[in-house]
């Protein structure tokens, strides 16, 4: 029987086992179907013979093959994203079906890293979901977001949250619904992916997660670590929850941790610059997320954190972060309407 999975708002439906989503017993609706199995053989020849070359990343796999490609397939009735590994995933235009085909070596959990990252950001890009590249955790009935650029500490920050008892509702992807004039962030995968320098932050050892990868011949020495949120003494969030805030983490100093407010001009731009997978999305699509992005500022505050570089300053910085939430926030909180 085909398993069923939820994810950011969505349900679906593949025709094998997928890792670090949130698996159900059936689904009232599918809106995504995937298959693990490889190209039909009429989308396999239009992949061969009806396609354009649409974007080649700036980063090489050890200086020699892009990350990645994408291609329009069909003059855009589908998308194909081929990455440096031999992994390759076509996607409808309007976002209902995911095929992936691959090499022998790609096991389940290296195949699910794919489909619950870039894969389901871009899909959801399609179907119109505002995405950020961030973590979000829910704090009471609203929901944290934490985003800022590569290193920044995002995953790190949602992690830190984890362990002192809150519960996260997204890693990497932070999907933005917006229904009846409120801005929803539903659950994504199950999982927190770290770097070992941040498990050893907060627990000690970088050992004491497992890989997220136990078996990657794809990508060896490959180390990053999973946290499972599905684990004793975790809570993952499985519900929608109001955004509450946007936290921009910002460069760390000595005087950290500290707090301003974004606003105007400033903080759209920051939002637009963290925006999932935004190189991507065609004109019309950018243009309907900026549309987005103006009535989400509207509502949603933003703020940014300068943290202090010394890791030992993370819980700390996470008590900051609930007080300064806190001492702005009750009055909307206590005043919200339902959703």
């Amino acid at each position: 029987m085909s398993p069923f999975y939820s994810a950011f708002g969505l349900g679906i439906q593949a025709n094998r086992s997928i890792s670090g989503l949130k698996q159900l017993p059936g689904l009232p609706k599918i809106d995504v179907e995937i298959f693990l199995d490889g190209l039909p053989s009429l989308l396999q020849r239009l992949t061969e013979t009806k396609i354009t070359l649409k974007y080649v990343s700036s980063a090489y796999h050890r200086g020699n093959l892009p990350i990645l490609e994408m291609y329009l397939v069909a003059e855009g009735d589908y998308f194909c994203l081929r990455y440096w590994d031999g992994l390759e995933f076509v996607i409808d235009r309007l976002g209902t079906r995911i095929w992936a085909r691959y090499p022998t070596e790609a096991n389940v959990d290296y195949l699910s890293s794919y489909l619950w990252g870039q894969v389901s950001g871009f899909l959801l890009r399609l179907r119109g979901v505002t995405c950020l590249h961030a973590s979000a955790i829910a704090v009471g009935e609203q929901a944290l977001a934490f985003t800022g650029s590569t290193g920044a500490g995002k995953s790190t920050t949602a992690a830190a949250f984890a362990k002192l008892g809150h519960a996260v509702l997204s890693d990497d992807i932070v999907a933005i619904e917006e229904r009846n004039h409120a801005f929803l962030v539903p659950h994504g995968g199950t999982l927190i992916c770290l770097w070992p320098d941040s498990v050893t932050y907060l627990y000690g050892s970088p050992d004491a997660l497992p890989y997220l990868i136990p078996e990657n011949p794809l990508e060896p020495g490959w180390d990053k670590r999973s946290l499972d949120l599905k684990s004793p003494g975790y809570q993952f969030q499985s519900q929608p929850l109001p955004l509450g805030a946007i936290y921009l983490l910002g460069e760390r100093a000595l005087s950290g941790p500290s707090f301003e407010a974004v606003t105007g001009k400033d903080a759209m731009l920051a939002l637009l610059a963290n925006t999932y997978s935004y190189y991507l999305v065609d004109k019309v699509l950018r243009a309907q997320e900026f549309e987005a992005l103006s009535r989400l500022l509207d509502q949603v505050p933003i703020r940014r954190v300068t943290p202090h570089p010394d890791p030992a300053y993370l819980p700390r910085m996470c008590e900051l972060i609930m007080e300064d939430f806190y001492a702005w926030s009750l009055p909307a909180i206590s005043g919200k309407a339902s959703y």
